[in-house]
């Protein structure tokens, strides 16, 4: 019976891990499409979130209608939980037109991480020691892989990224409660459709937009953005609160791999260290939850 337990839970951490590591290479590369597309003036800003979100909706809707619905589950997500994604989205968008890719990076993740540790404080989770070491060598990690690209933002650029980073950790914190991730993440992508409509009759006039920033947009949307998500949300089940705001801090090391795969950039000392910074940091949070407990009882007997 141990023994089968054991496998079950071995079986489920490896799930876990492997749709954690598939939604983060989504969020990378969904930066990348979005970084693209706007830093080029292929497509303006809001076309192109309307895209993305529009293209998500449907691609999902499509996904959902061959699937089908588990018997029992009718979970369809929230307006909350789709306010927070147009928010995310449309703030994302707008913020990228006047930060810089490594200062962006740095104020997402950071209001990331802000957000989802303050509300599980609220919430009365407390961090073990070991999970506020590794959060902030995790985090320290990142800063010092984004450090030489960061610049002094606008103070527009940051109040808008910042404003995609808490929209984006309350999304979070809504899909771990999640029972069906692709029937939820389908409706909040539907739900987004008023404030979508009301933001592009605002913007009609100053629209541009070309074969390529729409391709980018629907890829954005309808595979790392809709898919990725619902990936997301089934990753979360079996992640804590802090857990999950940690581990999206090894999204800017995916990108930076894929730079080297994919664009032969050389693998640098900043990008080594970095990265054991951040997957040290990671590993700990994940330990230290999951032993450091145990620890602490045999050493009280």
């Amino acid at each position: 019976m141990t023994n089968t337990s054991s496998q079950t839970s071995i079986s489920q951490l490896l799930k876990c891990f492997f749709l954690t590591g598939l939604a983060l290479l989504a969020f990378a590369g969904n930066s990348v499409l979005c970084r693209v597309a706007l830093g080029e003036s292929t497509i303006d800003a809001s076309t192109f979130t309307f895209i993305r979100l529009l293209s998500g909706a449907v691609v999902l809707l499509g996904i959902l209608q061959f699937k089908g619905r588990p018997n029992g589950l009718n979970t369809k997500g929230d307006w909350s939980a789709s306010f927070m994604l147009f928010l995310y989205a449309v703030t994302f968008s707008f913020a990228y037109l006047t930060v810089e890719t490594g200062t962006g990076a740095l104020i997402l993740f950071g209001s990331v991480q802000i957000t989802i540790i303050l509300m599980s404080l609220i919430s009365g989770n407390r961090l073990l020691v070991t999970e506020w070491i590794g959060v902030f060598i995790a985090f320290g990690g990142f800063v010092y892989l984004v450090l030489p690209g960061v610049a002094t933002p606008s103070v527009v650029g940051f109040a808008l990224m910042a404003v995609a980073g808490i929209a984006w950790g309350m999304y979070t914190l809504k899909g771990r409660s999640s029972t069906n991730p692709l029937s939820d993440t389908t409706f909040n992508f539907l739900r987004t459709t008023p404030f979508v409509l009301v933001l592009i009759i605002m913007a009609v006039h100053s629209s541009h937009y070309s074969f390529k920033g729409i391709v980018l947009a629907v890829l954005s949307g309808g595979v790392a953005s809709g898919i990725g998500y619902t990936i997301w949300y089934m990753a979360l089940s079996g992640l804590s609160a802090i857990q999950a705001a940690v581990v999206q801090l090894f999204v800017p090391i995916i990108a930076a791999l894929g730079g080297v795969i994919f664009m032969a950039e050389p693998i640098t000392l900043r990008l080594s260290l970095s990265s054991l910074m951040i997957l040290g940091g990671i590993l700990l949070v994940f330990l230290g939850r999951a032993y450091l407990p145990q620890l602490t009882v045999k050493s009280n007997r």
